[in-house]
């Protein structure tokens, strides 16, 4: 990857840890939250083109990338308010993917003033239920995780995730598996250890979604699993300034799948925003 700007990478020791975090360019800040089977470098083909118009930043979540857990309560959309207080940006555009997606979905109704639009990308709000049938690879998944085999687990979880319910392994690319199934291996020890005690949102997102007022887009694969495809239409339909954009031929990380055309979609969505104020 070959960048035009320059990167300040560093660490910010904040509520009891030390978050990795990267700021890339200039102009209004949009922070970028990462999924929950990957790190920040998952963001590697958007930093680049972002950055071009808007201060970019993205961090490694506690018990992801370069970040570590600690043993004491946490709430992740309280990590993500942290990290702006530290870098001094009152308020920023939000763009999340999965569970960094939720954790917007939760920074944005906690902090509505910090937010200058939210981008949720194939993500669900906590609290939303969803009845389906398991995935085939549930047992398989469980059997990993009780005989601490995080490299199978973690390709079970690509197969769940990345190939989604419609693919087979071979039918997606085998460098972008690669990078995701490294990536995963990290969190899922980190979550092993079961360090740290999650504070949840109460009441949670999915109950309170018709309060947030900022300019919302839901970005999603065509071949995500059913409950991220039923998750976008919901909140496309409850958020009120809600808009809903497809990336078809993806599942559930369309912004690794399929970059340029991701790139292109929040570009405009934002320039919208910029030309309507």
């Amino acid at each position: 990857m070959q960048e035009t700007q320059q990167t300040q990478s560093s660490f910010a020791e904040l509520n009891g840890t030390n978050f990795y975090y990267e700021v890339m360019g200039t102009g209004e800040p949009l922070i970028l939250v990462h999924a929950g089977i990957a790190d920040c470098s998952m963001w590697d083909e958007q930093c680049p083109v972002f950055a071009q118009q808007y201060q970019v930043i993205r961090y490694d979540m506690r018990g992801y990338g370069q970040t570590a857990l600690v043993d004491e309560p946490y709430a992740h959309y309280q990590d993500l308010k942290s990290l702006l207080d530290f870098l001094g940006i009152q308020q920023a555009h939000v763009l999340g993917c999965s569970f960094g997606g939720t954790t917007a979905l939760d920074f944005t109704l906690t902090y509505p003033g910090r937010v200058r639009s939210l981008i949720a990308v194939a993500c669900r709000p906590e609290g939303y239920v969803f009845q389906s049938a398991p995935p085939p690879q549930l047992d398989a998944m469980e059997a990993a995780f009780q005989a601490g085999d995080f490299e199978q687990l973690s390709e079970l979880e690509v197969q769940l995730w990345v190939d989604g319910p419609t693919r087979t392994p071979d039918q997606v690319d085998a460098a972008l598996r690669d990078r995701v199934r490294a990536m995963n291996v990290v969190a899922l020890k980190n979550e092993a250890a079961e360090v740290g005690q999650p504070q949840p949102l109460d009441p949670p997102a999915a109950q309170r979604l018709a309060e947030i007022s900022a300019p919302t887009l839901v970005v999603i694969g065509d071949l995500d699993r059913p409950v991220m495809l039923s998750a976008a239409d919901f909140m496309t339909q409850t958020i009120p300034q809600a808009r809903k954009a497809v990336i078809e031929g993806t599942a559930h990380l369309p912004s690794m799948e399929k970059p340029a055309l991701f790139n292109q979609i929040v570009v405009d969505f934002l320039g919208k925003l910029l030309i309507s104020t």
